[in-house]
C-alpha cells in the first residue's frame, strides 16, 4: 500500500465506513473499509482537509479477540407491543469465522480504542448483513492504518 500510519486511530472517522472484509485468527486481526475520512490532522495528508479512502486496510499488530457478541435486541408488533426479546449473545471463537462473514458488506456503527498496560484495546461495533450489531472487542499492540490514495469527500 503507498500510505501507512501507525497509531493515528484518532485522525480518522470510521463511523458509516463499508466494510468488505474481516478477518481474524489468533494473534492477527484486519478489517477492510470504504469510506473512511481521512482528518486534517493525519500525518499522510497532505492536503490538510478532509479525504477519503477506499480500500483502507485497518491492522491490528498482535491482534487478541478479547470477546465477540451478537447484540440482543427486541421484536414488537404493529400496536408496538413487545413479541420477542433476544439478550446479547457471546460467540464462542468456533462461531468467529462465520460471524466475520456477517460481516462483509456491513458497516461500522463506531470504533474506540483505549490504552491498556500492554497495547491498546479497540472496539468496534458493527452492522452486519444479517440485521445484526455486533460488539467485536480486540487488544494489539499497535493500529496500523494502509490505503492507496486519497479521494475528494464529496
Amino acid at each position: 500500500m503507498k500510505y501507512t500510519t501507525k497509531n493515528e486511530w484518532e485522525h480518522f472517522e470510521y463511523q458509516d465506513a463499508h466494510i468488505s472484509e474481516v478477518q481474524l485468527a489468533a494473534g492477527f486481526f484486519r478489517i477492510l473499509l470504504d469510506g473512511v475520512v481521512i482528518l486534517p490532522e493525519n500525518s499522510a495528508n497532505r492536503d490538510i482537509r478532509r479525504m477519503r479512502a477506499n480500500e483502507l486496510l485497518f491492522r491490528v499488530e498482535g491482534g487478541e479477540v478479547l470477546s465477540f457478541t451478537q447484540e440482543g435486541y427486541k421484536v414488537y408488533d404493529a400496536d408496538g407491543k413487545l413479541q420477542r426479546q433476544y439478550e446479547d449473545t457471546l460467540l464462542d471463537a468456533s462461531q468467529y469465522e462465520d460471524a466475520a462473514k456477517q460481516l462483509a458488506d456491513g458497516y461500522v456503527y463506531s470504533l474506540e480504542r483505549r490504552e491498556s498496560e500492554d497495547g491498546y484495546v479497540y472496539t468496534f461495533v458493527l452492522d452486519g448483513t444479517d440485521e445484526h450489531t455486533y460488539d467485536l472487542v480486540v487488544r494489539g499492540r499497535a493500529d496500523v492504518q494502509e490505503w492507496d490514495r486519497f479521494l475528494n469527500l464529496e
